[in-house]
């Protein structure tokens, strides 16, 4: 009896985990389990820039791309630069393939140094005063065509790391802070 129930939660628990892989999106899966180049194309509504990069070559990251991320992602108020989290554009990079979009993320906020958030939070309450962006691990952004609420959805659905939803600012704010929402 006992040899048959163990030989049952093995069963049970490798159909389990098949439901699992067949629930994902095939892009997504394909995604995150096959070592491939990492594209993103962005357009930053502050500068007027835009910019693709290929961030990540299959097998690891691209330097000298990192640090035009970097660049791109900068407190454009300060002229300042910090080291983005990679982890970050990986995020990006599969809420894009979930999304199935091509489109350009349109960011809004990247780093901001703390002179910067600490500006921005006498005009806004919803700016924290520990914000992940002074830590060069968050973004604020939207991408035109894909419905805000689409995004918010899929961002929670990677539990990567926080998610914020400001419908009204037109953003979804994603970092690589602990899993939580509001």
């Amino acid at each position: 009896m006992d040899k048959f129930d163990s030989n049952r939660r093995k069963w049970l628990a490798l159909g389990g985990a098949a439901l699992g892989v067949a629930l994902l999106p095939r892009r997504a899966f394909a995604s995150l389990s096959t070592a491939r180049p990492r594209v993103l194309t962005l357009s930053n509504l502050n500068t007027g820039e835009s910019l693709k990069t290929e961030f990540f070559n299959g097998k690891s990251y691209d330097k000298d791309q990192l640090a035009r991320l970097n660049h791109f992602f900068r407190d454009y108020r300060a002229n300042k630069s910090k080291n983005i989290d990679p982890h970050l554009f990986d995020q990006l990079y599969r809420l894009q393939t979930m999304l199935d979009t091509r489109k350009p993320v349109q960011l809004i906020s990247g780093y901001r140094s703390l002179a910067t958030n600490n500006l921005l939070r006498l005009h806004s309450i919803g700016v924290a005063k520990h914000s992940y962006h002074t830590l060069g691990q968050a973004m604020d952004f939207h991408i035109e065509g894909i419905s805000l609420s689409n995004i918010r959805k899929v961002a929670l659905s990677l539990r990567a790391g926080g998610v914020g939803y400001y419908p009204n600012s037109n953003f979804v704010h994603i970092d690589t802070g602990p899993v939580r929402n509001w």
